[in-house]
């Protein structure tokens, strides 16, 4: 298995295509939301995945800080069915948020998390900032971490 970290503009088309074959898998199939899952956030975001072959076993979109929020973000967190209970996704949150404070030099991070991964995302240091609220009829709630 390898780590990749790639710009919008680096990505194979294989590569792309795979992402998005898993967020949708996930999102719109799995948990049946329907929502725009091509939202031009894409273009604009660092992709960190874990590649098992040709498969994605786990991705998560880092966004710069001043596109989906004042602060830089970590969205689209997704580990492949088969793949889970195997801490891929703490690993993968953890590299996310290493890259942005590390690359980056940011000190806050944002998250819209689903409320029922609230304890996972407190155990990464995040602690929530909002009421919990439906997205795409799924309750979230906003998380922020801050380095200490």
């Amino acid at each position: 298995m390898d780590w990749y970290i790639k710009a919008f503009q680096k990505l194979t088309n294989d590569d792309l295509y795979a992402i998005l074959k898993l967020r949708m898998d996930i999102f719109v199939v799995e948990q049946e939301c329907h929502y725009p899952e091509l939202d031009n956030h894409d273009q604009e975001a660092i992709h960190y995945f874990l590649k098992d072959g040709h498969d994605i076993v786990a991705n998560a979109r880092i966004l710069p800080k001043n596109t989906m929020s004042q602060e830089a973000s970590i969205g689209r967190v997704a580990v492949a069915e088969k793949y889970r209970s195997r801490n891929y996704g703490r690993l993968i949150m953890q590299k996310a948020i290493d890259y942005i404070s590390g690359q980056w030099n940011e000190s806050v991070i944002k998250i819209e998390a689903q409320a029922h991964l609230k304890k996972f995302y407190a155990d990464l240091g995040f602690r929530q900032v909002s009421e919990p609220y439906l997205d795409d009829g799924i309750p979230h709630v906003d998380m922020i971490w801050k380095r200490n």
